[in-house]
């Protein structure tokens, strides 16, 4: 099993930024895939951005390409997504999620954090 927390979510204005955390325990390695997920109101949980636990370069929705940016830590067993040029249609709640070991579905996944932005 895995666990996932996720922190640093928030109110923030247009064009600003937040960096949000998600902190992972359990059965987690450096062969675990990561990503990000959010989900506005009355809509559906879409895909942000993911790490292979293959390598290579990180994924990212074409709604954030260039303004967000994901990174891991794996001696911290923490991924992070950090969130610049923010825009009021960014607000949902983002949800942490982590692939088995060496698999490429989501299995695993966080409570979420409240990221909203004003206009």
């Amino acid at each position: 099993q895995v666990q996932l927390v996720e922190s640093g979510g928030g109110l923030v204005q247009a064009g600003g930024s937040l960096r949000l955390s998600c902190a992972a325990s359990g059965r987690t390695s450096s062969n675990t895939g990561m990503g990000w997920f959010r989900q506005a109101p009355g809509k559906e949980r879409e895909f942000v951005a993911g790490l292979s636990w293959t390598g290579g370069s990180p994924r990212y929705a074409d709604s954030v390409k260039g303004r967000f940016t994901i990174s891991r830590d794996n001696a911290k067993n923490t991924v992070y997504l950090q969130m610049n040029s923010l825009k009021p249609e960014d607000t949902a709640i983002y949800f942490c999620a982590a692939t088995r070991i060496m698999r490429v579905e989501f299995a695993y996944w966080g409570q979420g954090t409240q990221v909203t932005v004003s206009s």
